[in-house]
């Protein structure tokens, strides 16, 4: 079978990196020839060459609607997010025709992608599917009322059309359910890790990281993700370290990621008399994050009780398990599920600074409640390895597909 992936999402951006270009790898291990079709951060002339990246075609097309990478990452608008669009769209569609797939996988409800890949596969009468793996609507920082307004009529419209829907909370099968997707056309796949990016840790390369940075004897607190205050309560983690830090002057925090927030949250620091006691180390490629993550006695995922942290499957979750870092996070969403109900990390009570400070001294202080947290969290991530949740996905190619309807018509 051939099939096309559409996706508005930079290779490095974390929806493909660890969502769709692993499981796009293990269905081509299965003899699928897979196609990723997709937007780039930094976009450049002569890119547009397709090119095999671990047996998946890799199509970057067109510039995506953020450019920049890291702590340069700079969402565009007005006029320029206009032409970007219709560009993007005009370059997907076009891409996703020539592949001529046997399905195509729509990899969030955006309007670029969304557009490209349902004409394309109501003009080829080949089944289509939607992915969503995230409250976009509501999630993404917007410069105007009418692109959120877009956003949402796509992620709205797009469900009821697909063929069938896969998602990665149970939040987001129940929401599309509520707009008229049928339930056995939704198939639940959480997020994941690849077992090859975490099979070679090595605990020494931790530890001379850990020297050079001077973290030596500190208890250690790790944040890793995109620096984005529209989409992270990252003002919360600083207001729970400023409470831990009263009772344990010697603990530090490292801010793993890059983003348009990290100057915000630096004047902040500074702000709070933290500056000493915070690090950030910016973006890493992704082979890197694994070692970085060895840096952390804890590490910490900062969240309200509201449909964005429920609409998400964090894979800073995922990835400290698969490294046997406990993690601390609020009791939202599918946390306690991925968690086994907190055997494999801490949940406490979200949006409250105090019981996430409690959560981190917790451990910090306890060396017996973290060994026996981080054995059970790398036995319970073995259910989240995509070697085994592409088997789950894969059943979504298998249900009946639909006769044409229009967009917008349930």
């Amino acid at each position: 079978m051939r099939v096309a992936f559409v996706s508005t999402s930079s290779p490095v951006y974390p929806s493909a990196l660890g969502r769709w270009l692993p499981l796009a790898r293990e269905l081509a291990r299965r003899g699928h020839e897979v196609h990723f079709v997709t937007l780039h951060h930094d976009f450049r002339p002569g890119q547009e060459k397709p090119r095999p990246e671990e047996g998946v075609w890799l199509h970057t097309v067109a510039q995506m609607h953020v450019r920049g990478w890291g702590d340069e990452r700079r969402p565009l608008s007005g006029l320029a997010l206009l032409r970007t669009a219709l560009a993007g769209t005009v370059a997907l569609w076009r891409r996703a025709r020539e592949v001529r797939a046997d399905v195509y996988h729509i990899c969030k409800p955006q309007p670029m992608n969304g557009l490209a890949g349902y004409l394309v596969a109501q003009e080829r009468r080949c089944p289509w599917y939607l992915d969503c793996d995230d409250y976009e609507a509501q999630a993404n920082r917007f410069t105007g009322r009418w692109q959120r307004a877009v956003v949402r009529l796509f992620e709205d419209a797009l469900p009821r059309q697909a063929d069938a829907v896969t998602v990665n909370t149970r939040f987001l099968a129940a929401r599309v359910q509520r707009f008229g997707v049928a339930p056995e056309r939704v198939v639940y796949v959480p997020n994941g890790v690849e077992r090859s990016r975490f099979a070679g840790l090595d605990p020494g390369v931790g530890s001379r990281l850990r020297a050079r940075l001077g973290l030596e004897g500190k208890p250690t607190v790790l944040y890793l993700g995109t620096l984005s205050l529209a989409s992270h309560p990252l003002f919360l983690l600083l207001e729970a370290f400023a409470l831990l830090v009263r009772h344990m002057p010697e603990a530090r925090l490292v801010w793993l990621g890059g983003g348009e927030g990290r100057s915000r949250i630096e004047r902040r620091v500074a702000e709070m008399g933290l500056g000493e006691r915070v690090l950030f180390l910016g973006a890493v490629p992704p082979d890197q994050v694994p070692h970085h993550l060895l840096l952390a006695d804890v590490t910490v995922d900062p969240v309200y009780d509201d449909d964005i942290a429920r609409a998400r499957s964090p894979l800073k979750l995922f990835e400290s398990m698969a490294c046997g870092i406990p993690v601390v996070t609020g009791d939202v969403g599918d946390r306690r599920e991925i968690l086994a109900d907190g055997a494999a990390g801490l949940l406490v009570r979200p949006a409250d600074a105090g019981a996430l400070a409690e959560g981190m001294a917790l451990l910090l202080q306890d060396p017996v409640c973290r060994r026996q947290m981080a054995d059970a969290a790398r036995e319970r991530v073995q259910a989240y390895m995509w070697d085994r949740l592409a088997e789950d996905f894969l059943r979504v190619y298998q249900l009946p597909t639909r006769p044409f309807r229009g967009l917008g018509r349930g």
